[in-house]
């Protein structure tokens, strides 16, 4: 079963430095049935002004994955470590529930646009506090993240594979599933979603999808593509 959340549905905020797009509960919006999805927490595509930053905070024992998509971030903790990460890379931070983190837009002029994942961590997994990866250049799918860094791929401490495709209009591609669940997320453009059970969902820019009991999804681009499938077994 493939099941459509359309864009216009998700909780939005508009603060001037900020505007945001939430896909499950998150800040001042709040649906009891939209909690997350699995491991899956959070699913926010956000956009700060030029020099706005997140002040610190504290996390949840979370692995928060950033998807650059415009302009250049930087992360700070208080440790004293600084992460910066530009448009075209994937930055995977290993959250502790006593460290703080903030969040800044270096750019004076631009703005930065990026997507953000909070996945549940295992407790009894560790993985270095920062990760990062280019984002796919050119190649139609990548493995973004998974449970043992397979493929150059972000490890998390889940069992979470992550799929970041990039398709040209009338480009197919398969995702196998290791599970039940999965997650469908256009970043942009538009597609048609085919799962093995021949339902069918078309999703356009910043739609999403639940996948549930299904053991694959192919994609096919209706425009110039990028989309993420969160594979989510558990």
């Amino acid at each position: 079963m493939i099941t459509r959340r359309i864009a216009k549905a998700c909780g939005k905020a508009d603060y001037g430095w900020l505007q945001a797009r939430y896909s499950f509960s998150f800040g001042h919006y709040f649906d009891p049935d939209l909690l997350g999805y699995a491991s899956l927490r959070v699913l926010n595509q956000e956009v700060l002004t030029s020099g706005a930053a997140f002040q610190p905070r504290t996390y949840p024992k979370v692995d928060v994955l950033n998807l650059i998509l415009q302009g250049e971030a930087e992360y700070r903790d208080s440790e004293g470590n600084h992460y910066r990460a530009r448009a075209g890379e994937a930055l995977l931070l290993a959250t502790q529930p006593h460290i703080s983190y903030s969040e800044h837009n270096v750019s004076k002029e631009t703005a930065l646009t990026r997507m953000q994942l909070w996945l549940d961590a295992c407790p009894s997994r560790e993985i270095p506090p920062l990760q990062r990866v280019n984002l796919s250049d050119g190649d139609c799918a990548q493995l973004l993240a998974s449970p043992d860094g397979a493929e150059g791929s972000l490890q998390l401490r889940q069992q979470v594979w992550i799929h970041h495709l990039d398709l040209v209009p009338g480009e197919t591609y398969t995702v196998r599933l290791n599970g039940p669940r999965a997650y469908l997320q256009s970043i942009h453009g538009a597609l048609h979603a085919d799962t093995g059970s021949r339902a069918r969902e078309d999703l356009v820019c910043g739609d999403g999808a639940f996948i549930h009991q299904e053991e694959s999804v192919t994609l096919t681009a209706a425009t110039p593509l990028r989309a993420l499938v969160i594979d989510l077994p558990v």
